[in-house]
């Protein structure tokens, strides 16, 4: 077993309290995610590792700090920001036990674990600012910060229009008084 993500565990398992620690710096090997954003291929992977043998196997902790890149779901400029995440998750030794990952040829495997990390703490709907005004809906140009757009009247409630005064909410109403009561 070889690859990036693929640590030695071969002087520390079966040694219960032992422990190994990693820094490792790693180009992502493909696109990780789907959508508005993802973490492009070869973008750097800051990751830090720790090994710890237990009876059951080997725990592994890590903490993956890098970057995704895409666009805003509002107004669809381009945005590049961190992420940070963790994990821990138990490697078994082989023959124990059913999990669901195991230690192999006294190696674990990081890989899985960091992609599925990274790719779920992505955001389904990034937006460039919490407050992203977006785009307007009639010219498709990009609103400034702190400015609503104006939502059209439908064409077929434009009648109506015209039987209200102003809609000026001071203007005083006018109150039936000859209503029958029950």
């Amino acid at each position: 077993m070889n690859g990036p993500f693929v640590f030695p565990v071969r002087d520390i398992a079966h040694r219960a309290g032992e422990m190994r620690e990693f820094d490792v710096d790693v180009p992502a090997p493909a696109k990780w995610g789907e959508g508005l954003v993802a973490v492009a291929q070869g973008e750097p992977i800051d990751l830090h590792v720790r090994l710890e043998s237990v009876h059951e196997g080997i725990l592994a902790t890590a903490e993956i700090d890098t970057e995704y890149s895409g666009v805003c779901g509002r107004c669809l400029i381009d945005i590049v920001e961190p992420v940070e995440v963790e994990f821990q998750e138990l490697f078994g030794y082989p023959g124990a036990e059913a999990v669901d990952f195991e230690v192999q040829d006294d190696h674990v495997d990081l890989e899985t674990l960091v992609r599925d990390a990274i790719v779920l703490s992505l955001p389904f709907q990034p937006v460039c600012q919490p407050d992203c005004p977006g785009l307007d809906p009639e010219t498709g140009e990009r609103l400034a910060a702190g400015t609503v757009p104006e939502i059209p009247i439908d064409e077929r409630w434009a009648a109506l229009k015209a039987l209200t005064p102003d809609h000026d909410d001071t203007a005083p109403r006018r109150v039936a008084t000859d209503t029958e009561k029950s």
